[in-house]
């Protein structure tokens, strides 16, 4: 009984040096805009068993808070619709494959010129290849590029080191000569984790939510909260039972129920978890950290860290140029993305049961993956800094500008906003464009005109372009995350500066009406409406009738969308606006035909008309106005 009570008593004291060390070390890194990750790792490296030794065990406890990864995989899955995760098939095994066969030749090349055995340097090669998926994610999620083009693609990219884990594992005893594993064996386990796979989705379609239905019919919160963490936690257990991460399970939990009524409900109930959790488990990663190691082998370890930073950069970032992403985005995904993974330790381990790595090598390998991980945001901020002076220098270059003459600001420079910006500079007008692209900027500037690298969403950035004294604001952005946040910077600081967005599709549109912006272009629109305007002309009308056709199905549209921004938050509601508004729609041209004295079109039950919102953007469903 003694003995019971002095564990609790011992675990109730970590668990309040772990909190005070938090309360303290983060607050404290906050407040000089170092990230809660970096207060958080040193916290846990001052702590740990490795320099003041208040807690022990930091490698049980790391074991506990990688439940922390498990559920912030899961709100990432929440927030990632199953067609949205087809769309980033090719970016999963095109991207990520890339970045992992990259970087682990160049790993195994830097380990092998220094003396390590050619199979070492493959094994530890594929092993540092991989990075961090909670460390990665949360750095960008920090500044905003969590959601953009970059932060998409690098997700796609985790979410590969996660699948490859499996046949890294598989090849260990080849590699050690054992033959425990035979071409049968690694077929059978792959056939269990499809398998799994499968079950999983199944069961998150059939099974998850008549059970939510039959506990929020009892009303018991507390019991809603344990299933959430049950399907959490269960189904990290099931992928691990077949050598897959508890992540990749939890995930791909998520994405299923991503489209779920009670989608919001599990948010709100599984985020307290994950923000403890998570917190514990950067801090038990800085206890990893032997600070012993820096003073027996510095160079070592000092040289490591900086290898692997500097090659999984540079990988991260050729990629990121050859899949477009601007260059902010690039750079901060390719250093967010820089350290080892967790999933190192666990593959070092197994190389090292499996006689492929030697135990001296073991242990410097867990020390440069645990401190890459702690360097890693300090590493992001400065980069981050780095770029925020190259856009502050950029913005200094405003005030040389005669304001008179740039009365409207073009934001996105792409195919859209060149198109704008012809049209404004044909009829005798300047404009200034901001673009995240160098490659927009360059093109612009060869031309003669005024062009400016930079975030049209940073509010230092709008005013050194002038924006309080622009006339017209053109919002051509094509990312839709990032249309909408500039958006409301803009609409925040400068309500009056009048603003012409483009909206891809007609959910955009929403998001954007959802800002009070009421000036919409959905960019296909019109190109349809005109072509529809031809086959009219081409079927005998006249022009003008054509012409009068779509007009007066313009402003029946524009109402519509008008109409249904008040319900689009509400699917049904949606919907059956959506088929009130067909027949409607017809009336009002049948009306229109006969004030013009022109045959009426065809009635719905001759030849139906499509119905239109569902189809342009909605969610579930196609859309014709996407790029």
């Amino acid at each position: 009984m003694g003995r019971g009570n002095g564990v609790v008593v011992s675990l109730l004291q970590q668990a309040i040096v772990l909190l005070v060390a938090a309360c303290v070390a983060v607050p404290l890194f906050k407040r000089f805009k170092l990230g809660a990750i970096l207060g958080y790792l040193v916290a846990g490296v001052i702590i740990g068993p490795h320099a003041a030794g208040f807690v022990e065990d930091g490698e049980n406890i790391l074991h506990f808070a990688e439940l922390g990864v498990v559920f912030f995989l899961f709100l990432v899955g929440l927030e990632l619709e199953p067609r949205r995760l087809w769309e980033l098939r090719r970016d999963v095994f095109g991207l990520g494959n890339a970045q992992v066969i990259a970087s682990a030749i160049l790993v195994a090349g830097a380990l092998a010129l220094v003396g390590v055995p050619l199979t070492g340097a493959v094994v530890a090669g594929l092993g540092l290849a991989l990075s961090s998926t909670a460390i990665a994610m949360q750095l960008l999620a920090e500044r905003g590029q969590a959601h953009g083009p970059s932060g998409r693609g690098g997700f796609a990219i985790l979410l590969f080191q996660d699948i490859a884990v499996i046949p890294m594992l598989a090849v260990m005893p080849l590699l050690a000569g054992t033959g425990e594993m035979s071409v049968g064996d690694s077929a059978l386990a792959v056939l269990k984790a499809v398998g799994l796979i499968a079950l999983i989705v199944v069961g998150g379609r059939y099974v998850t939510r008549p059970l939510f239905r039959a506990i929020a019919a009892a009303h018991a919160h507390e019991v809603n909260v344990a299933l959430a963490l049950l399907i959490v936690v269960g189904t990290g257990a099931l992928m691990s039972l077949v050598g897959l991460s508890m992540g990749m399970g939890a995930f791909l939990a998520g994405v299923l129920l991503a489209d779920s009524e009670y989608r919001h409900e599990l948010e709100a109930n599984v985020e307290p978890f994950k923000g403890l959790l998570l917190g514990l488990f950067f801090m038990a990663i800085g206890m990893m950290v032997d600070v012993h190691l820096f003073v027996d082998r510095p160079w070592a370890v000092a040289g490591g860290v900086l290898g692997l930073l500097l090659i999984k950069i540079v990988v991260l970032l050729a990629l990121g140029r050859f899949a477009g992403w601007d260059l902010r985005g690039r750079t901060l995904t390719a250093v967010a993305m820089s350290q080892g993974g967790e999933f190192g330790f666990v593959l070092f381990a197994v190389a090292a049961n499996a006689g492929v790595l030697d135990a001296p090598l073991v242990d410097l390998l867990v020390v440069l993956v645990s401190t890459s991980m702690a360097v890693t945001p300090l590493a992001m901020v400065i980069a981050d800094r780095l770029l925020q002076r190259l856009a502050h220098k950029d913005a200094r270059d405003f005030d040389a500008l005669d304001d008179a003459k740039h009365p409207v600001i073009v934001a996105g420079f792409g195919r859209y906003g060149q198109i704008v910006a012809r049209v404004l500079a044909a009829a005798g007008h300047r404009y200034t464009a901001l673009d995240v692209s160098p490659e927009h900027i360059d093109f612009v500037r060869k031309f003669g005109n005024k062009a400016y690298y930079g975030d049209a969403s940073r509010l230092d950035l709008l005013r050194a372009a002038r924006a309080d004294q622009a006339r017209a604001f053109v919002l051509a952005i094509d990312d839709i995350d990032a249309s909408v946040r500039t958006a409301a910077v803009v609409k925040r600081a400068f309500p009056g500066l009048p603003m012409f967005a483009r909206a891809r599709n007609r959910d955009h549109a929403y998001r954007l009406m959802d800002l009070g912006v009421e000036t919409l272009n959905r960019e296909t629109f019109w190109s349809a409406l005109k072509m529809g305007e031809e086959v009219l002309v081409s079927l005998g009308s006249s022009r003008e009738d054509a012409q009068a056709v779509a007009d007066a199905f313009q402003r029946a549209d524009h109402e519509i969308l008008r109409r249904q921004h008040l319900v689009h938050h509400d699917q049904a509601a949606l919907i059956q606006t959506a088929q009130e508004s067909r027949a409607e729609l017809q009336n009002i041209m049948a009306q229109d035909a006969v004030r013009r004295g022109t045959p009426a079109p065809v009635s719905p039950d001759e030849n139906p008309a499509p119905t239109l919102p569902p189809a342009e953007g909605a969610a579930g469903q196609p859309s014709d106005e996407k790029s």
